[in-house]
């Protein structure tokens, strides 16, 4: 580890603290449900979202639907670009005994692309862009990216930086969809 870095100190400390619940059942089964923040049903979710907005003519949910696949699809992205740059161990490994590393690279071994959680960066950016149409299940849907975010560390999935990280990738790609919509929306209206 690189010396005076404090986070990336707490980080490990945090996880070696909390990697005796990932064999917990609430916690297994907790990780289990976080699972839909994976991209892969995420997007069929989002996707879903969609759909069934356009066939049931319903304006507000198609909307939404389309805001949180277009937020899910660049926060998935984005994430790739970190990971494909940053490898950081994986808290398993060091709760295995391994060693603990990070540093610029490109390694694309699963357990050392710890940094940014992307099942956070998914649900953070689904659920702001969900927000943004039903602003009145707001909470709801940020105490569940939240909760997703925050069973990774007991699951020895990632560290807290790499949730905060993957926070900010997904708030990160959620305003540049909401930014790119109301420029196509400028550009539309007539002049």
């Amino acid at each position: 580890m690189r010396k005076n870095n404090r986070a990336e100190k707490a980080d490990v400390a945090v996880a070696r603290a909390a990697a005796p619940a990932r064999t917990n059942p609430a916690v297994r089964a907790l990780g289990w449900v976080s699972d839909i923040a994976d991209q892969p049903p995420l997007i069929t979710l989002c996707a879903a979202t969609f759909a069934a907005g356009l066939i049931l003519r319903d304006g507000r949910m198609a909307r939404a639907g389309g805001r949180m696949l277009a937020a899910e699809l660049l926060a998935t992205k984005l994430k790739s670009l970190i990971k494909d740059r940053i490898d950081r161990t994986r808290p398993h490994v060091v709760a295995n005994g391994g060693r603990y590393r990070a540093r610029e690279g490109d390694d694309q071994d699963s357990a050392m692309n710890s940094f940014p959680s992307g099942h956070t960066a998914g649900a953070v950016a689904v659920a702001r862009a969900y927000a943004r149409e039903y602003p009145e299940h707001a909470h709801a849907a940020y105490a569940g990216a939240a909760a997703i975010g925050a069973i990774q560390v007991p699951r020895s999935k990632h560290y807290p930086g790499d949730v905060g990280a993957g926070a900010i990738v997904g708030l990160i790609a959620e305003k540049a969809v909401h930014l790119s919509e109301g420029l196509i929306q400028r550009a539309l209206e007539p002049a």
